[in-house]
């Protein structure tokens, strides 16, 4: 496979990441055999044979069915849906109020055999190549003996699809959109919602925060990005709120409604427009340490970078066009997908570094790994897995039967990709080359989002929640 050659601004830097990691197949046959001494048992207990990678020592892969997983019945709300899954060996289906579900996911119940033959204990705290991960100290669960998946809520929308979501970089609030073109943001702390108005006229394909920051953007097939301060939304239902109910039947209260809702809803809500752009908007993504900078893809290829001050575009390339995202941290480079193709770009000089071929399907899902050496590529048949520093590919999964639609790293566990299929979620632990199916939706699961900050996990889908 050829590759494109990387830029001089880059090879420090990668330079400096060869050195910290193993070599990849050296690596997987050290994990296989560790595997099999500790963890035989678990082992014997899955079923079926997944897809392996490309690499010829690396160990087969062995799913386990969701069906050996058990949930508990949910819990009906005014405003949410919220159920819990414990697995362990003493699994049990309980039901709990929305107010200790955050709580619940602190605790973790010992691993049942199948799900310990998915994540084993030397795996939680390597990468692919088995470089040592410290668990933050707010994180003990990667140190956990145990392993808990639990679903803590789930909100339902007025019977459309949900194309995005993403959460805040302190985890506090999760937003997602779609095709009611409004953006629903969700209190991480309270799990109630809150919304934007509707300004969008057609589907939003995008909604992402603005790092270390209230705002928001979102693109949609409406050729618009809008700029948005989920603090100004909160601010809105709090004050009008705070009317006295008491008096619905006076006619000054309707009087005041009005006139509260007309001093609210003046320009603050969605802070900025552009509303001239010639294509469908398709993808959006702020830059991770220059936040006044962001960019977005249309549905003719093209890529822009805007300036969030002045909100004009600084820049237009060429090769995003399903989805484009800044690398994390540093932010140097930006991965776009366009077609069966994703390109790497230098940030600074805009120059293409690499190409990622191999797919046979169109790409439609991107993700970066938490230190950016890592990028994952889906089709609905295949997803990929890319390291920077080689410029290939060391890792793939097909979907069998299913369909993949989404990915993300999971949040604690650096080894665990989470891939949203039809219906189903795939927890694959690529250092073992092991995946499990859980049943989780009832349609296409079309994105997913993680937040390190909470270790949460949320999935948008086309079955309106």
């Amino acid at each position: 496979m050829k590759m494109g050659q990387m830029s001089q601004s880059s090879s420090q830097q990668q330079d400096q990441l060869q050195q910290q990691q193993q070599q990849p197949s050296q690596q997987l046959q050290q994990n296989n055999r560790k595997r099999k001494q500790h963890s035989a048992s678990g082992a014997a207990n899955s079923t079926g044979t997944g897809n392996t990678g490309p690499s010829p020592s690396s160990p087969p892969s062995t799913h386990t069915p969701g069906d050996a997983i058990t949930s508990a019945t949910s819990l009906q709300h005014v405003n949410s849906v919220s159920k819990s899954m414990m697995y362990g060996a003493d699994a049990t289906a309980g039901l709990t109020s929305s107010s200790n579900l955050l709580e619940d996911m602190d605790r973790f119940d010992p691993l049942d055999e199948n799900m310990e033959s998915l994540l084993s204990h030397e795996s939680d705290s390597r990468d692919i190549y088995g470089t040592i991960k410290q668990c933050p100290p707010e994180h003990p669960k990667e140190s956990a003996k145990g392993f808990t998946f639990a679903e803590v809520g789930c909100i339902q929308t007025r019977n459309s699809e949900v194309t995005c979501c993403h959460f805040s970089s302190d985890g506090k609030v999760l937003a997602s959109a779609g095709h009611d073109k409004k953006v629903v943001l969700w209190n991480m702390d309270t799990l109630k919602t809150e919304s934007t108005p509707e300004e969008h006229k057609l589907v939003i394909t995008e909604v992402r925060f603005r790092p270390n920051s209230s705002q928001l953007a979102t693109a949609s097939f409406d050729k618009s990005v809008r700029l948005w301060d989920a603090a100004n939304v909160i601010i809105f239902f709090l004050q009008l709120g705070s009317l006295h109910l008491g008096s619905m039947h006076d006619k000054s209260f309707y009087a005041t409604v009005v006139n509260k809702l007309s001093s609210l809803l003046q320009p603050g809500y969605c802070v900025k427009a552009y509303n001239s752009h010639p294509s469908p908007v398709m993808s959006l993504d702020f830059h991770p340490k220059k936040t006044d900078l962001f960019c977005f893809c249309d549905n003719d290829n093209e890529i822009r970078y805007f300036n969030l001050n002045t909100f004009s575009c600084t820049r237009i390339s060429k090769g995003g066009m399903a989805q484009v995202r800044f690398q994390p941290r540093i932010g140097h480079f930006l991965a776009a997908a366009s077609d069966k193709v994703v390109s790497i770009f230098d940030v600074e000089t805009d120059r293409q570094t690499l190409t990622f071929q191999g797919h046979s399907e169109i790409v439609n899902y991107i993700c970066w790994d938490a230190n950016g050496e890592y990028l994952a590529s889906v089709s609905h048949n295949l997803v990929k897995i890319w390291s920077l520093v080689t410029g290939e590919c060391i890792q793939e999964l097909g979907s069998g039967g299913n369909q993949f639609h989404s990915c993300v790293f999971h949040p604690n566990y650096s080894t665990l990709l989470v891939i949203g299929g039809i219906s189903s979620l795939e927890l694959w632990n690529m250092a073992e080359n092991k995946s499990m199916t859980i049943s989780a939706h009832e349609n296409i699961i079309s994105a997913l989002a993680q937040s390190p900050v909470t270790g949460m996990v949320a999935s948008a889908s086309h079955d309106s929640s």
